[in-house]
């Protein structure tokens, strides 16, 4: 008798991401029965349209299977998840781009909600209900770009790297960013 076979479910998740790259339909379930759910949280934390929210999971996992061979143990940290959320993160980038192209076309209305209204992100939300006093105040002063590299960072718990894949701009400019609206957030709190 050889080796024991460890079930899917038994597996950590960058072995699952291997035995989906060797077509193992088990591991690829059992991968997206462990951090679909938490993906889907990570998203509506960036995006409050659960139609975006919902192609960007089908679009993640399609790539997952579809590209799992690519995964490399240095990829984004070296976690397995945390390369699953390069790749969605990338995704809802797209999402976003292609809302926008859309937008911008002659006569175009915005399809996320009824009469070209745009709904806030569940982040926006977030921040204006749990946030109070001076330091809400300062971070709603905030330049938007600012404020976006803060909640990526602190809200969302980014790595610099994935906080630039989300945003799509370089690492640099991220570091950036953050040095910048630290030290406005210090100024108008002092």
């Amino acid at each position: 008798m050889g080796p024991l076979r460890r079930t899917p479910a038994e597996l950590d998740e960058a072995r699952l991401v291997e035995l989906t790259a060797k077509g193992d339909r088990g591991a690829f379930e059992e991968l997206y029965r462990r951090t679909a759910p938490w993906l889907a949280v990570r998203l509506r934390r960036r995006c409050a349209d659960e139609q975006i929210v919902a192609e960007v999971m089908q679009e993640t996992y399609l790539a997952v299977w579809r590209a799992a061979s690519a995964f490399a143990g240095s990829a984004v940290g070296g976690t397995a998840v945390g390369w699953l959320w390069t790749i969605a993160a990338r995704r809802l980038v797209d999402a976003f781009r292609r809302r926008a192209h859309q937008a911008q076309l002659p006569g175009a209305i915005a399809a996320s909600s009824p009469a070209g209204t745009v709904a806030p992100a569940a982040e926006d939300e977030v921040l204006a209900a749990g946030i109070e006093g001076e330091v809400g105040d300062a971070l709603r002063r905030l330049a938007p770009e600012l404020r976006d590299v803060l909640r990526s960072m602190v809200l969302d718990g980014l790595s610099v790297r994935e906080t630039s894949v989300l945003l799509g701009v370089p690492e640099g400019t991220v570091k950036t960013r953050a040095r910048r609206a630290r030290r406005v957030m210090r100024e108008m709190l002092s």
